[in-house]
């Protein structure tokens, strides 16, 4: 018997078991639920061909059209269904909860799955996804002007059970104008709110998450505005590390990719920048002169750092000097000064 869940019990439900989204493959890059599988019922062109013959036609011709396709679909999705899992408790969806899903669960039932479909669809996750970021959430922000290792720090807490999400990891970016070298592919809008509200739903919420300051645009995506306006209340944990040590471990992290990369990157922020000062960045860069280079831009976004925490509430930042930026120390020195026994966090990050 084929069961139908809303979106909360889906989820819970479906911990440990296959997800399959029956949705178009375009509609599965564009966003899905963290972790689902894509098992199309169309592709992309015989979607588009189904849906002009509903506009032009009507349901019937439609429907029938849909028919041709479904048997020979049906029989591949199953020999993937067989290829991927052994379990037979299976959690499908596709954009509504209608009848994409219905008739692949109908099948999949009949060869003996046990089949729940999500009431409403992806649709109902985005919407759940855009309200959850209302919520009020307990958060700690780890601040620190650029090049003060907060990343390789956020991992130290990680293994000291602290509750972290990376959101430069999730946006696949470093924040700055090399962030984006070395880093994978960037997810979409869509698809970066969908795995953010997933680590937020499976996290403890008794125990603070530790966040890194970052602002509302992360590369090629934008951290949601009420999420946002929240991590600029909440209470920073910021470092201070020398101007010296800092680029020295820029020079260490970006020094090795090459002069076009770095020239290109540079030229990224050139208005902002301004002229003069990209010009010599480019030309020490062009001389294999990089920590020269990179003296300049950080003194830019040291500039542009200071800004944006002089707009925040002095009271809520607590400032911990360090002149290294060495992982261990500094997460010694932050929980030191936070208390660690009130930060420890057991739930999952």
């Amino acid at each position: 018997m084929i069961q139908k869940f809303s979106i909360d019990d889906f989820l819970d439900s479906a911990n440990g078991h296959p997800v399959i989204d029956v949705r178009a493959p375009a509609e599965y890059l564009h966003g899905h639920i963290p972790g689902a599988f894509s098992l199309p019922l169309f592709s992309d062109e015989e979607r588009a061909i189904v849906g002009t013959l509903y506009k032009q036609t009507g349901r019937e011709a439609a429907m029938l059209k849909g028919l041709e396709y479904y048997g020979v679909n049906m029989l591949r999705i199953i020999a993937d269904l067989k290829s991927l899992t052994n379990d037979k408790k299976l959690y499908v969806h596709c954009w509504r909860g209608g009848m994409r899903s219905g008739v692949v669960s109908w099948m999949l039932d009949l060869f003996g799955y046990q089949v729940a479909v999500l009431n409403k669809g992806y649709k109902s996750f985005r919407r759940t996804v855009l309200d959850s970021f209302s919520g009020s959430r307990n958060l700690l922000i780890l601040g620190g002007k650029t090049g003060s290792a907060k990343t390789d720090l956020l991992v130290e807490l990680i293994r000291r059970q602290q509750q972290v999400i990376d959101l430069e990891g999730l946006a696949a970016h470093k924040g700055s104008a090399f962030g984006a070298l070395g880093q994978p592919a960037a997810p979409t809008q869509e698809q970066f709110e969908n795995e953010l509200f997933m680590h937020f739903r499976n996290s403890n919420k008794l125990a603070p998450t530790w966040l890194e300051d970052e602002s509302q645009r992360i590369g090629q995506v934008n951290l949601p505005n009420a999420l946002w306006l929240q991590m600029r209340n909440a209470p920073v944990i910021y470092l201070e590390i020398p101007f010296e040590v800092r680029l020295d471990y820029l020079v260490q992290v970006y020094g090795g990719f090459s002069k076009e990369a770095l020239m290109e990157s540079t030229l990224r922020i050139r208005k902002r920048l301004g002229g003069l000062e990209t010009d010599k960045s480019l030309k020490y860069i062009e001389s294999g002169d990089i920590k020269s280079a990179f003296a300049i831009l950080l003194a830019y976004y040291d500039k542009n750092y200071l800004r944006a925490t002089a707009q925040r509430n002095p009271a809520s930042i607590i400032r911990i000097e360090s002149d290294t930026v060495h992982a261990v120390s500094n997460a010694n020195l932050v929980l030191q000064k936070t208390g660690s026994s009130i930060f420890n966090a057991s739930g999952s990050h």
